[in-house]
């Protein structure tokens, strides 16, 4: 039984992912990345905080090697996507997934950014709290729009049936 879980949880990680990667250059904003936001807050509600880490990596690779983004698509994803979902598992509100991935992403990650571009990319003028305006911009926005996504979700009862198949 655990096998078939495994399986209906990757598939659904999957398809979040490929839905990552295709909307991130649609609906992209200049330093800004609100569907991986997006994808993050709805990955943590539905499967949890690993697997959002999991999908984060993967988009955020799957961007760097297809679209050309730098390291920032992994700084600025994986830190929101964990604690997003260990907010939502601890308290069951998905207020409370958007918050984790607002202060995960748009503090944390932005903070964890600029060892990566100061060293690793050499560049001048990057302080500890360079990228934080942009990427609190650009979680706000994903998260907000991941948080009415769930929402219209739950109203026809599709967030709960989805949440019960993923972990059946």
């Amino acid at each position: 039984m655990k096998a078939k879980t495994n399986v209906k949880k990757m598939a659904i990680l999957a398809m979040m992912v490929a839905l990552g990667v295709v909307l991130s250059p649609i609906l992209r904003v200049p330093g800004m990345a609100p569907m991986q936001h997006f994808i993050n807050v709805i990955v943590a509600v539905l499967l949890g905080p690993w697997y959002a880490l999991a999908c984060a990596i993967l988009i955020a690779l799957l961007r760097m090697w297809l679209m050309g983004v730098n390291l920032l698509a992994v700084t600025g994803a994986v830190f929101g996507a964990v604690l997003s979902g260990l907010l939502y598992r601890a308290t069951g509100k998905m207020l409370a997934a958007v918050a984790g991935e607002i202060v995960g992403t748009g503090i944390i990650g932005a903070m964890a950014s600029y060892p990566v571009m100061a060293f690793l990319y050499h560049m001048d003028g990057v302080v500890l709290f360079t990228y934080v305006p942009s990427f609190l911009a650009g979680t706000i926005i994903g998260g907000f729009a991941g948080y009415l996504f769930l929402i219209a979700l739950s109203k026809n009862g599709l967030l709960t049936r989805l949440q019960r198949m993923a972990n059946q």
